[in-house]
């Protein structure tokens, strides 16, 4: 379901100490394509989530509203000078916005992009 590239991993490891034992990704309404990939490391399991994968030392959690866009979702990372960061690809998204924070599936309904911008 979710790829992990060995990168991300490393990263992931390092940052998730033995507190943080879960990563959560959700999809939440956003950015200039529609949709943004949301990911944290947290300690807590909240009722409304669920262990989608175990990968490793990697526990993913989600919520049932977001796995329907996770399905082929690739985490990697990327320590680029000047955005640094993890990057959340899907071959499954119809398109996504110029600088990639976003992103939109041809199932869903258009929403008015002249109104929104990268980051909102």
């Amino acid at each position: 379901m979710i790829t992990i590239t060995p990168k991300a991993r490393t990263v992931l490891e390092r940052r998730s100490g033995a507190d943080n034992r879960y990563l959560r990704i959700t999809v939440k309404s956003g950015g200039c394509a529609g949709m943004t990939y949301d990911a944290e490391l947290d300690s807590l399991k909240y009722d409304h989530e669920r262990v989608i994968q175990i990968d490793g030392d990697i526990t993913v959690l989600s919520t049932d509203d977001s796995l329907q866009f996770l399905d082929g979702l690739v985490i990697d990372y990327s320590d680029d000078l000047i955005s640094a960061g993890f990057r959340f690809r899907n071959a499954s998204n119809d398109s996504s916005c110029g600088c990639g924070a976003s992103f939109a599936l041809a199932s869903f309904p258009q929403i008015n992009r002249e109104a929104l911008s990268c980051g909102t």
